[in-house]
């Protein structure tokens, strides 16, 4: 990969991936990447509440770190677009077991919200005053 941060720091090979990847934004934005390129301005709506400061220095390191590609348009106007290296591809690849252990585990099986579940078919419950 690109860029080491600390170099002979790292404990292990897990170390090495949390310092690449570490922080709440640098894995959705790769996790967006892997669907398509997005130009910035896309990406930074594609992932609510994340800053344009954020987002920006985020990007770069993603860059340095040799998983995320800027792609320089020579247009007017200027046009430029972010996607996933190789390197990026097989670091998702790496962060989908991840994402599977969330949703099996945090988020728990798809289907009713949490409310619902807690509400059996044959639990007695009162109807709800102005409802349809």
């Amino acid at each position: 990969m690109g860029t080491v941060r600390r170099p002979g720091a790292y404990l292990c090979g897990i170390d090495a991936a949390m310092d690449v990847i570490g922080g709440k934004w640098k894995v959705l934005i790769l996790w967006a990447l892997h669907e398509r390129p997005y130009r910035f301005g896309a990406l930074r709506r594609e992932l609510p509440g994340i800053t344009e400061k954020v987002l920006a220095s985020h990007l770069r390191e993603l860059e340095s770190d040799g998983v995320v590609h800027r792609e320089e348009y020579d247009e007017n106007p200027p046009r430029v677009e972010y996607s996933l290296t190789p390197e990026g591809t097989a670091l998702n690849e790496a962060l989908e077991p991840l994402g599977a252990w969330g949703r099996a585990n945090v988020l728990g099986p798809p289907g009713p919200s949490a409310a619902a579940r807690q509400v059996g078919v044959d639990d007695d419950v009162a109807p709800v005053a102005g409802g349809a």
